[in-house]
């Protein structure tokens, strides 16, 4: 239920406005609003500490704490974190810089610099040349040395002659001395990565201090809240003004809680006009609490005169997360590891998302039971085995109805059930909004809808599986059409002249119809990802029963193993691309439902989990 928001105007004298400020973050009942357009800014000192802080919390949340606390303040820390990370990106940068130059060195060895200066003072001036291996020979000089391997077939020679005449192959190339040796170069490095290994040590000491670094955290945002609130009041002469939105029924707890704090205040509520767009606030019944989590995720919000849908959502997300699964093992993981790891997981995501998993988890996990489909294994898996095993598979195919040995039958089975089900799904979108419009006469028309699908659905039904399938006579079909398209016609715009109530209902009906029947057909996607979910699991059961044979189980077990993992993460993509997608665009345009809204967000202080 979207609660109804009250305009609240809220005046006490300007000496007085922290005072103010505190009473009602205290209270947490105000979503408050900037007066002036200009305003609600926070202070630019307070929202940098706030990003240091927030930053080097996450790169020590991923860090193992070890060694001595470090007596330093929790922003002295942060601070550190960020230099130790700048340093450490920088270093690296330099560390793969200098191994590339090692590479192009090492042909050189192990010569240092101050090694040709020697040998320079002592009169003998060593050059090098690049020499194609064939030609050897052809080089006259006093002394030469073979120094290593260049590509194409050429050698590096290093030539002494104190006479200063040397002769090499025309296509010899001289190679000047390197600018740096090999050993310095190496030693550069390790002093690099010495420094590396003491920040890492560093860091997993400064991680010792995360949850002081994390409360820095929470203490910068109850002050960056504060400092957008009191920039959102208006001062004028000695009094300061805010406004905000407050849920209607919270009136009479905001004017006690100011009173019972001895503030002198002047309170004044106003109804939100039709221009105006209050925040909304979504009162979840506790069973429907979880699909807060996926509004989360999406960030979506209806608009505060649009309607709830949360109890639909609830129903409908796991129904169809489970058709996309369609995997009675998959379930089952989907519903233990979020028991077994609940309370990190609450933290990290929060209650809602992890309830959520848990309850798709276990919708998945019935659904593959009457489906029968286990990691891609059916009863007909067991059956054909013998034996013991075949009493097994009969034991499965008894609790599953949605099964059958033919798979054409259960394809056919499923296309039918999706329609069914998609049907029923813009029926109760409609039907929901007719509710909410009522007592206007508009909501005929969307009982005309209601009436209007499942004739449609008729025709596509007839379409899919031919016209003797049909439960009902193509006349049945056509009247109820007809029906409900007058109903849609005539009460769209219902209006005193009967032409311009037709011609628009006429109108504003030609691309809603068509949509009734691709609306319907999308519902397809059910059946259609849930059956390539079970033919991706049973494909990698295949090729992990054709390796062990040439190989062993432990080399198969990898190759399923990886491959249940990999469609368990395309299962969860499908969700969003086709479970959500459902309920967020087709369910919703039937519910009249935008998602133009914005959260009601009380000023209140933030507390620690």
């Amino acid at each position: 239920m979207i609660l109804k928001m009250q305009k609240v105007y809220v005046v006490a004298k300007k000496a007085d406005k922290e005072k103010l400020l505190n009473c009602l973050r205290d209270l947490g009942l105000v979503h408050i609003t900037p007066v002036e357009p200009s305003g609600g800014n926070p202070d630019p000192e307070i929202e940098a500490q706030l990003g240091i802080l927030e930053r080097a919390y996450q790169i020590l949340s991923a860090i193992e704490p070890e060694g001595d606390v470090p007596d330093i303040s929790p922003m002295q820390a942060a601070h550190e974190v960020l230099e130790i990370q700048k340093q450490e990106v920088e270093a690296k940068n330099l560390l793969g810089h200098l191994h590339r130059q090692a590479e192009h060195l090492a042909i050189w060895g192990e010569v240092r610099l101050e090694q040709f200066e020697k040998l320079k003072s002592g009169g003998i001036d060593v050059r090098f040349f690049s020499v194609p291996g064939d030609k050897l020979a052809d080089i006259e000089a006093e002394c030469l040395e073979v120094v290593g391997h260049l590509p194409n077939k050429r050698l590096m020679v290093g030539i002494v002659n104190r006479t200063g005449e040397v002769r090499v192959p025309e296509d010899s190339i001289e190679l000047p001395p390197p600018k740096e040796d090999l050993p310095s170069v190496r030693e550069q490095a390790e002093k690099i990565d010495a420094q590396l290994k003491a920040d890492i040590g560093r860091l997993a000491s400064l991680a010792l201090l995360r949850d002081k670094v994390h409360s820095e955290f929470i203490d910068y945002q109850n002050q960056e809240m504060f400092s957008i609130a009191m920039d959102s009041g208006y001062e004028q002469g000695e009094l300061f003004a805010i406004q905000g939105w407050i849920p209607a029924e919270k009136e009479d707890s905001l004017r006690s809680g100011i009173k019972g704090s001895g503030l002198d205040v002047a309170l004044e509520y106003i109804e939100p006009t039709e221009d105006e767009t209050p925040p909304t606030l979504i009162q979840y019944p506790k069973w429907t609490s979880p699909i807060k989590g996926l509004f989360e995720i999406l960030g979506t919000v209806p608009g505060y005169r649009e309607i709830d849908v949360s109890s639909f959502f609830m129903i409908a997300i796991p129904l169809f997360a489970a058709m996309l699964i369609g995997d009675a093992g998959y379930g089952l993981i989907f519903t233990i590891v979020p028991i077994l790891f609940y309370r990190k997981l609450k933290r990290i995501a929060g209650s809602a998302k992890v309830n959520l998993i848990i309850v798709v988890g276990i919708t998945t996990f019935l659904w593959g039971i009457i489906s029968g489909n286990y990691f891609g294994l059916t009863p007909g898996t067991f059956i054909n085995l013998g034996g013991k095993w075949a009493s097994f598979g009969g034991t499965l195919a008894a609790i599953a109805p949605l099964w059958d040995s033919n798979p054409e039958k259960v394809q056919v089975l499923l296309v039918k059930l999706s329609f069914l089900i998609g049907c029923l799904h813009l029926t109760l979108a409609h039907f929901r909004l007719a509710m909410a419009i009522l007592p206007d006469i508009k909501a005929l028309a969307e009982i005309g809808w209601c009436i209007f699908l499942w004739p449609m659905l008729g025709v596509i039904w007839g379409l899919f599986f031919g016209p003797d399938s049909l439960p009902v006579s193509t006349n049945t079909i056509i009247y109820g059409l007809i029906a409900g398209l007058l109903l849609v016609i005539l009460f769209t715009a219902p209006s005193k002249n009967p032409f311009k109530m037709i011609g628009i209902g006429i109108a504003s009906s030609i691309l809603p119809v068509l949509n009734t029947f691709s609306d319907t057909i999308s519902y397809i996607r059910l059946m259609a990802v849930g059956l390539a979910t079970y033919y991706i699991a049973s494909a990698f059961n295949t090729l992990g029963a054709s390796v062990a044979p040439q190989a062993t189980w432990l080399a198969a077990a990898p190759i399923i193993i990886l491959g249940h993992l990999l469609n368990m993460g395309l299962a969860v993509i499908a969700i969003f691309a086709h479970g959500v997608r459902l309920n967020m665009l087709e369910f919703s345009n039937s519910a009249g439902i935008q998602w133009l809204g914005h959260q009601f967000n009380a000023f209140r202080k933030i507390k620690e989990n």
